[in-house]
């Protein structure tokens, strides 16, 4: 592995000393709002804090809060009780004749059931709001548009045709039921840590003539994110079309709230996914954790790597960073183009920036060049959304899991698992496949790590093998079955990726950086500790109990 980290971090010193003398160059409007906001930070920082946005959402959310629970204790003591009684029975017959998962219903009925009143309004309440079916009609308009820009070759489908089975049947359903296409003539390089990914990005986005689309769940201020953006900006001003768009969870401690209109000004299209608001709104929890970046139409990256420093292990408080990505080259990009399109559009309506798609989409004879034609194997990138009904994510992942015939070996964040997640996982182990699933040592969430140890025993004794990274924090998300499948992108194990966040990843079979996948598995084996039934009986008794209470709450985690 080449290790690249000081030439990278000296290269991004130089120019963070430099960039502060780039404001003489913005307008006078942010020069005035930029001064204001570091005069104010070097002020009254309590103040500063009670005040702030993020207080200000807190606060207004917990008045909704109480004046709900107030209108439901008024309810109680104005109307009989049994009423409610009635009301929670129907909910509940409701929610289990509803699809989805069961945990989710559980859920749902033990706080109904416990309080019948304060739960079976609240259900209600939540249920019957609007937002929600607006984005997904949204979902579906954007993605009406951009359906005739992602039909299968039917090259590419005849000669998937011959390979086996399962794969015809994946290829069936994440195209014909999902839409996204298979395709081949594409390179793709596997990055087995950011600080090997990002002065390659860097360098792609210099090349740039048309347009660059990037989303992102996090961006952080900091060494990466400042070489980005002075990329960006100079890309602006060479007429490229930037589009940038990142999630709202962001406005909370990352970026100003103001943060897309200062993009603006240097020419950057910006815009906040679903930014947090002072409202009880069940929408707000359906952030966009993808991961994009696609440059001209013909090439693209994605994986586990935000924009922020320790993603690149430049500063990283919990011990080695270790994430992945993938940087492709033809005609697959033209689906993280439309994904990216779709996403675009669903909480803002935009048509005038989406009547003229054709002009993003990939051209064979403009795009792709000679080295990615006839490349051996197929690449399938798609998308998930919470609102399709479609858990696309998740049965990937089944599949890979019940279709395996020698191993699956699976990196993750977060180990927050359905019941069908872990009957597949003991099942396949049962049969005699090597399970195999690298887990952080050093967590970034406690809370997460004390309900990830309580799946530890049944997989356990069911044969999978769990290993914990002792050297620090794994956020990749790579499921490698057989040497001959694989998946890449931003789900992770646990109840939010897989059901409630947007999402991307890329399903690859008989692809040369599978084998790169596996064996940076391999590599990553020697630096792990080998979890059994004696080390999980040593963990401390207090956190175990945490976990197996917190089961209850899963799906919020």
């Amino acid at each position: 592995m080449v290790n690249v980290k000081e030439e990278f971090k000296e290269e991004y010193d130089s120019l963070i000393k430099a960039y502060p003398k780039n404001r003489e160059a913005e307008p006078e409007n942010i020069i005035s709002r930029l001064k204001k906001a570091d005069a104010h930070k070097k002020s009254w920082p309590i103040l500063r804090a009670l005040f702030s946005r993020s207080a200000m959402l807190i606060l207004f959310t917990l008045i909704q809060l109480i004046i709900l629970i107030a209108f439901f204790r008024w309810m109680d003591e104005k109307f009989a009780f049994y009423i409610f009684i009635i009301l929670s029975a129907l909910e509940i017959i409701f929610i289990l004749n509803q699809e989805g998962s069961s945990v989710f219903k559980i859920s749902w009925i033990v706080p109904i059931m416990l309080f019948p009143v304060f739960g079976a309004l609240f259900y209600l309440f939540l249920k019957f709001q609007n937002t929600p079916h607006k984005i997904k009609k949204r979902l579906e308009e954007s993605s009406e548009r951009t359906a005739p820009y992602l039909k299968s070759d039917e090259g590419v489908l005849k000669s998937a045709e011959r390979e086996d089975a399962y794969f015809r049947n994946t290829v069936h359903y994440i195209d014909k039921v999902c839409g996204f296409p298979p395709y081949k003539n594409t390179s793709t390089v596997y990055f087995p840590i950011g600080e090997e990914m990002f002065p390659i990005l860097e360098s792609e986005l210099k090349k740039a003539k048309r347009f660059i689309f990037m989303e992102y769940f996090i961006i952080k201020p900091g060494v990466v994110w400042d070489r980005v953006l002075e990329i960006l900006k100079a890309k602006a001003a060479e007429g490229v079309e930037i589009r940038l768009m990142y999630d709202g969870m962001n406005c909370i401690k990352n970026l100003r709230f103001s943060y897309p209109d200062e993009l603006i000004c240097y020419g950057i299209k910006a815009k906040m996914f679903s930014p947090i608001k002072p409202a009880l709104e069940t929408y707000q929890n359906n952030r966009d954790h993808r991961k994009i970046c696609v440059i001209d139409g013909n090439t693209a990256f994605t994986g586990g790597l935000n924009l922020a420093n320790e993603y690149a292990n430049i500063d990283s408080p919990y011990g080695v960073w270790k994430d992945t990505g993938m940087m492709f080259k033809g005609e697959a990009v033209n689906s993280f183009t439309m994904l990216f399109l779709q996403m675009w559009n669903i909480t803002e309506y935009m048509p005038d920036s989406i009547e003229d798609i054709g002009k993003y989409s990939f051209k064979h004879s403009e795009d792709c060049s000679d080295d990615v034609t006839d490349r051996e194997g197929y690449i399938i990138p798609y998308g998930d959304s919470p609102f399709d009904k479609e858990n696309i994510a998740e049965n990937v992942y089944l599949n890979l899991l019940n279709t395996a015939t020698e191993y699956v070996h699976i990196r993750t964040p977060y180990l927050i698992l359905d019941d069908q997640m872990i009957n597949a996982m003991c099942y396949a182990s049962k049969r005699g496949v090597d399970v195999k699933i690298m887990f952080p040592h050093i967590p970034d969430k406690p809370y997460a790590f004390w309900l990830a140890h309580s799946y530890y025993p049944v997989l356990i004794k069911s044969g999978v093998k769990i290993y914990e990274y002792r050297p620090g924090f794994v956020h990749a998300k790579e499921f490698v079955a057989d040497g001959t499948k694989a998946v890449i992108g931003t789900v992770n194990l646990d109840f939010r990726s897989l059901y409630l966040h947007f999402e991307n990843a890329v399903y690859l079979y008989k692809n040369p950086s599978i084998a790169d996948m596996e064996e940076d598995f391999q590599e990553d084996l020697k630096k792990c500790i080998c979890m059994d039934m004696e080390k999980y009986r040593r963990l401390p008794k207090l956190k175990l109990f945490c976990g197996r209470l917190l089961k209850l709450l899963a799906p919020m985690f």
